[in-house]
């Protein structure tokens, strides 16, 4: 499993640990992963996804899963999140 988040595509980075003596050596910066249960209004079920600590917070500000999946761009998408936004934006289209 990679350590990316599966919604805003937020993956490690890497940089320096720099010391007072400003010796430099190499490090990792890992993101923020939570494993949880996003509801989907549109489809009426639960998806657990693996995502970003901010992730979370932008799902919440944008009013939920649907909406933030039908805004974001498919570039930073996972595979499985690429899948569930077809699936919601097909049901959306049928309902409206």
């Amino acid at each position: 499993m990679s350590r990316a988040c599966e919604l805003t595509g937020k993956a490690v980075q890497s940089g320096n640990n720099v010391s007072h003596a400003n010796n430099r050596t190499r490090r990792r910066f890992l993101p923020n992963l939570c494993n949880v249960s996003l509801i989907s209004d549109a489809l009426g079920q639960r998806f657990r996804l693996r995502v970003s600590a901010y992730a979370l917070r932008s799902v919440e500000h944008r009013g939920g899963l649907d909406a933030f999946l039908i805004k974001a761009d498919e570039a930073e998408l996972s595979q499985r999140a690429r899948l569930l936004k077809r699936q919601i934006v097909k049901k959306v289209a049928t309902a409206a």
